[in-house]
């Protein structure tokens, strides 16, 4: 099939079909009969979703996608690239290979990558694909990757393993547990073959769930994309019982903002105010980590509430998340509401507040969008209180 994809008339039909209605185009007559037009329409759907998220794949001719599904999963170039800084040594074995985005980047920083994956099809897809891009230092292997790993028998300076968050008996799932492989119950055994082990897991796992199923977590990397996060990266070492560092990064369109701390270096937080000149949002990666009341501490902050995790200042500061300048605040009650909200249009925010932003817009007639920032929240008297701020 690949064979037939790569043809010159094929490939231009693609490329032509980037930006077509995939459900309407599915109507037309298959231009290419001896191909099965799903086929076709895999290759324009997948090809159309890499062109953001995988540039260095879209700009090459004759390159062969799996399912939509199969690039919506894989990590984007720019994780990609940060994982590739987090290792170095001679060679490393990625047991849950999938596309290959993460170990085209890997192959840049180390000499020899091994890209072992069940499926058949895609491992061949992937092979092919890593001969259009160059990559020669990477060895495909299709099969059980642990079994590799016996058949291989050999110390690698690095196991990568992202996890396949579906489960046929469970649908989609989250704990390590519950992934394939299970990493908890296996993770001694891949220590016979390597030291170091780096884990890709869903955002949405809880980092205290994660630490206890894993063992011997060094350290816990939090990547955020224009403020979502992305990825959960566990660092893990043999026989490392010291303090686990937790590494926060946020890439938006201006900058790189990184916020590390020690895990269990929280303090307790007595320095609430009510709101100042300006209002702090950390980014995303950092209310993900917890690290709630360090940020207070690390910034020279003051907090509005124990809960709320917005934070204020009569001096702006440069900070890792979305600052704001504070125009007017009051109490959340009808008359406030009518004075200064009702009928409006504004984006709204809420933090350790008891109703929905969808509440409050039907509630109050407040439409979506617009120069206006609100932020629902609890002060320090646990008072509920309205900001309406300018963005900075």
């Amino acid at each position: 099939m690949i064979t037939a994809l790569l043809s010159v008339a094929v490939q231009e039909f693609i490329s032509q079909n980037i930006d077509a209605n995939i459900s309407k185009l599915a109507l037309q007559k298959n231009p290419f009969p001896e191909i099965p037009w799903v086929e076709i329409l895999t290759q324009i759907s997948a090809k159309s979703k890499a062109k953001e998220k995988l540039p260095t794949w879209y700009a090459h001719e004759k390159i062969i996608y799996p399912s939509k599904i199969s690039v919506e999963q894989t990590s984007s170039e720019k994780t990609a690239l940060y994982k590739s800084n987090l290792i170095s040594g001679k060679n490393l074995i990625d047991l849950t290979g999938g596309f290959g985005v993460d170990d085209y980047y890997f192959s840049k920083k180390i000499n020899q990558v091994f890209h072992c994956e069940l499926n058949k099809e895609l491992s061949e897809i992937v092979k092919h694909n890593f001969e259009i891009l160059n990559a020669k230092n990477i060895t495909c292997l299709q099969g059980d990757s642990f079994e590799t790993l016996k058949k291989l028998n050999q110390k690698f300076d690095w196991i990568y393993i992202d996890p396949s968050r579906r489960s046929n008996t469970k649908g989609k799932v989250f704990m390590l547990k519950d992934c394939l492989p299970n990493v908890p119950e296996l993770l001694e055994d891949y220590f016979q073959f390597s030291d170091k082990i780096l884990i890709k897991t869903a955002p949405i796992l809880d980092i205290t769930s994660g630490l206890n199923e894993l063992q011997n977590v060094k350290t816990i990397h939090i990547v955020a994309i224009n403020n979502e996060v992305k990825e959960l990266l566990w660092e893990i070492e043999k026989n490392h019982e010291d303090s686990i560092t937790i590494k926060t990064i946020n890439f938006n369109k201006e900058k790189e903002e990184k916020f590390d701390f020690i895990l269990n270096q929280e303090i307790e937080n007595k320095n609430y105010t009510l709101p100042k000149k300006y209002i702090y949002e950390p980014n995303s990666a950092i209310l993900k980590s917890g690290a709630f009341e360090l940020v207070s501490n690390h910034f020279k902050l003051e907090k509005l509430h124990q809960h709320s995790h917005l934070y204020t200042s009569d001096e702006i500061i440069d900070f890792p998340g979305r600052v704001f300048k504070i125009e007017n605040y009051f109490e959340y009650n009808k008359n406030e509401m009518k004075e200064f909200l009702v009928n409006t249009k504004a984006n709204i925010t809420t933090r350790n507040f008891p109703e929905t932003v969808e509440n409050i817009r039907k509630k109050w007639r407040i439409s979506d969008g617009g120069n206006t920032y609100t932020f629902f929240t609890t002060d320090m008297n646990n008072c509920k209180t309205v900001l309406i701020c300018a963005k900075i």
